[in-house]
């Protein structure tokens, strides 16, 4: 039987972190892999996610593998921030509607490029062979911004999708050899999304020639939060002191958003709305968090050199996410549109180079398979991508280490072929066609990792 003895300074440890956790930003755009990030400025960074669910050497593992925990001295907490700078420049190409402007969108992904991440985690030894931890980051979600009066503004001006998650983790070691973990994933999602609406001439009293569009449009504008539960499953079984493989599932989390419509603007087209039972209807927006699966591996091949490797599957098929708008403004019938998506496969392999005995270095390469068929809609402007990453860590004292690591992410060129069913003058969408040129995302991630 194990009792639990929970001290004082233990009570004033788990407040501290319970502090530091707070003030933790989501994850921005992952740009592949759906929408799924394996960066919170850890070491993953460095490794482009090689090894993930083996690695199991800092505090990071609550999240990554649990089971991992019990390869942890002590007890252990890492801190991490880390901060993105993406490109997703829109060039307009020949096909877009000629009414719909000039105005290519700017740079979309997060606030003008920028994006700030990170994490807490924290491992707590109960035994050498039970191990309890929590941790608090955002590795799903996205961020896209467009200016209002873009080409593609009937489709979407602004989107915001974020999920934080909480994870309280256990872990047991059933054997020398092999390690079982579990958690469960309370995570808090944030949705917005923000769309232009046409309002066609003849519904713009006193109109006798034709305007510019984007100064007379109307806006639609939907927010909500709410919660969603999941399960992590983790399992680690070591060959040796110096290979052992990890295995890990997490399901999916449903996050059920569903709100009233914000409109402005609106004219006579209220009229219209109100008669198809649109203006003041409750829209549901269901997303699903893919469940994954993952097996990593971790081999130390000799005093220096280490080899890490991962493969996983993500079901995206079941994501669900939606469009918004209206496509015919003098006949409206729907407010969304569903967008499909299919399943995708990562695969990563790294290296760890011991430069010396206080320094480690982390290189790795990834690539993630799109999970858009052909062209991508302009609410998410991210499919297939590889990845680059490269990292040091310093051991500055038995009970204290740091590290750096940094990974550009490209996602090559992405095209959009959106074809408007109603002529922009009648107060369609319009057709916007063009393509996403060199999408890249630069993580840059610095983290601190404390054993107590």
């Amino acid at each position: 039987m194990v009792t639990l003895r929970v001290s004082k300074s233990d009570v004033r440890r788990a407040a501290t972190i319970a502090v530091l956790c707070s003030g933790v930003l989501a994850a921005g755009q992952a740009a592949a892999g759906g929408m799924y990030a394996y960066e919170f400025g850890t070491a993953e960074v460095g490794l482009a996610s090689a090894g993930y669910g083996a690695r199991a050497q800092d505090a990071s593992t609550v999240f990554t593998n649990p089971a991992g925990m019990t390869r942890l001295q002590g007890n252990q907490f890492l801190g991490s921030g880390q901060l993105d700078y993406g490109r997703t420049q829109f060039g307009i190409g020949l096909g877009t509607s000629p009414a719909l402007g000039a105005d290519a969108g700017g740079n979309a992904f997060g606030s003008n490029g920028w994006f700030l991440g990170g994490g807490g985690f924290y491992s707590h030894s109960i035994s050498p062979d039970l191990k309890v931890g929590v941790a608090m980051t955002g590795n799903f979600g996205g961020v896209v911004k467009y200016d209002d009066s873009w080409v593609g503004r009937y489709y979407v001006q602004q989107t915001s999708m974020v999920g934080l998650s909480l994870v309280p983790s256990i872990a047991y070691k059933v054997s020398d050899k092999l390690s079982l973990g579990a958690g469960v994933t309370a995570m808090y999602g944030y949705y917005e999304n923000q769309v232009a609406i046409n309002i066609p001439d003849a519904l713009r009293p006193g109109v006798v020639v034709p305007i510019q569009r984007a100064s007379g449009d109307a806006q639609l504008k939907l927010q909500d939060s709410t919660w969603g539960w999941g399960v992590n499953l983790g399992l680690l079984y070591e060959f040796d002191s110096r290979t052992r493989v990890g295995l890990t599932w997490n399901s999916q989390i449903n996050l059920d958003f569903s709100s009233a419509p914000d409109w402005s603007n609106l004219g006579a087209l209220g009229t219209n709305l109100q008669a198809a039972g649109l203006l003041s209807s409750t829209i549901n927006v269901g997303i699903k968090v893919p469940q994954q699966v993952m097996g990593s591996v971790f081999a130390q091949v000799n005093d220096r050199w280490a080899v890490l490797g991962s493969v996983g599957w993500q079901q995206w098929s079941k994501f669900g996410q939606v469009q918004l708008g209206v496509d015919n403004p003098n006949n409206p019938t729907s407010l969304t549109t569903s967008i499909p998506f299919k399943d995708t496969w990562h695969v990563a392999a790294g290296a760890q180079y011991r430069l010396s005995q206080p320094w480690l270095l982390n290189f790795g390469i990834a690539y993630d398979s799109g999970f858009q068929s052909g062209t991508v809609s302009p609410l998410l402007p991210t499919n297939a991508a590889w990845r680059f990453g490269v990292g040091a860590e310093h051991q500055a004292s038995k009970t204290f280490k740091w590290g750096v690591a940094a990974e550009y992410l490209y996602g090559g060129n992405l095209d959009v072929n959106i074809q408007g069913t109603t002529p922009v003058a009648l107060g369609g969408r319009g057709s916007v066609v063009g393509s996403y040129g060199n999408v890249g995302l630069l993580f840059m991630g610095a983290y601190g990792n404390w054993t107590f």
